[in-house]
């Protein structure tokens, strides 16, 4: 087990919980008071990271009712890369409603296109990241340049002088990052380039809020029929975020590694930023004095094919599967707790 950064040799169902339990004492005992975009301030830890062994059991929290449908609701809308707090609310999940239509920045940002519009943030970057190409229509392999970019699915946008004043050809294509991650998952699983992100400088100003959790990476063992994943936060408020993060993560591994062929293994959550924010302080010291429950198991309903059973590729289930596809078992946990989320 990995908790607090200290690896460790194994890890039980109940110490998956207690391993984010002890990042929250560690950020109390060591963070430093910051302020912050919110005006709520944070107590804050550069760099943490969480480890977890998925045969023993999925990361959901125990310590307070995680809201698990609202969280699936939340992964299944970056599946469809939804852009609108309506389409999220369609799918049992109202996160995203405050940072829409609340967030007086955003509001004023001529970017945004209405109300509960959140601009091209996270699944929009996972399944249609905007993507150019400029060909030098005076360099002498432009053809073959073109050529090659047509045929990647580049589609001719328009022509354009650089600043010298030579001609450039603009090619234009959205690229399904998660879809190519699945495709190299059957065709390379050795590769250890199978990632995908979310943080495009050239849109950050259109979002509601910039991604959070940025950059994952799979990698898969095909001799142990194996699939990990390495998330990457750079930002992560340990008190409403993380729980949801972690679950969404380990499901997102889940149904990567059930439409591949692969069990899902380990799953490493890395933290730039680990904060705690201080109106988040009670509920946070309440589940500190709860003893954690066992992990709960994830299943995927036997609706959706599973390529270790049919030898059939079906990555259309990336946007066919539901929120009520992923079943939590054996889910014991602790009353609800709530705190307001800082926007």
């Amino acid at each position: 087990m990995i908790a607090n950064g200290i690896m460790g040799t194994s890890m039980t169902r109940g110490s998956i919980v207690q391993s984010y339990l002890d990042l929250i004492r560690t950020v109390l005992a060591q963070g430093t008071w910051q302020s912050n975009r919110t005006g709520i301030r944070t107590l804050s830890l550069p760099g943490a990271m969480l480890r977890f062994d998925l045969t023993q059991g999925f990361p959901a929290l125990t310590t307070r009712k995680l809201a698990f449908r609202s969280a699936m609701g939340e992964l299944v809308g970056f599946l469809r890369g939804y852009r609108n707090a309506a389409n999220f609310r369609s799918l049992g999940c109202r996160v995203w409603d405050q940072n829409a239509n609340d967030n007086a920045l955003w509001l004023n940002n001529p970017f945004r296109l209405g109300v509960d519009d959140l601009g091209p943030l996270y699944g929009v970057q996972w399944r249609a990241w905007p993507a150019y190409k400029e060909i030098d229509l005076t360099h002498p392999q432009h053809e073959a340049q073109t050529q090659r970019a047509q045929a990647q699915g580049f589609q001719p946008l328009c022509t354009l002088s650089d600043p010298a004043g030579h001609p450039r050809l603009l090619l234009y294509k959205a690229i399904d990052q998660l879809r190519s991650c699945l495709d190299t998952l059957m065709s390379d699983p050795t590769s250890r380039r199978i990632l995908f992100h979310g943080w495009n400088w050239a849109q950050l100003d259109e979002m509601a809020l910039p991604p959070c959790h940025l950059l994952y990476q799979f990698l898969a063992n095909p001799e142990t029929r194996e699939l990990s994943l390495c998330l990457y936060i750079r930002s992560n408020d340990l008190g409403l975020g993380a729980p949801f993060n972690l679950a969404e993560g380990a499901a997102l591994l889940t149904l990567m590694g059930h439409l591949s062929g692969y069990r899902p293994r380990w799953f490493t959550y890395f933290i730039g930023d680990a904060h705690i924010y201080e109106n988040h302080l009670p509920m946070l010291e309440t589940q500190l004095k709860r003893a954690p429950y066992p992990a709960p198991r994830l299943s995927l309903s036997p609706r959706i094919p599973s390529y270790a059973e049919t030898g059939q590729y079906t990555p259309e289930w990336l946007e066919q599967i539901q929120p009520e596809d992923f079943i939590l078992e054996a889910y014991q946990h602790h009353p609800s707790l709530t705190a307001p989320m800082a926007v």
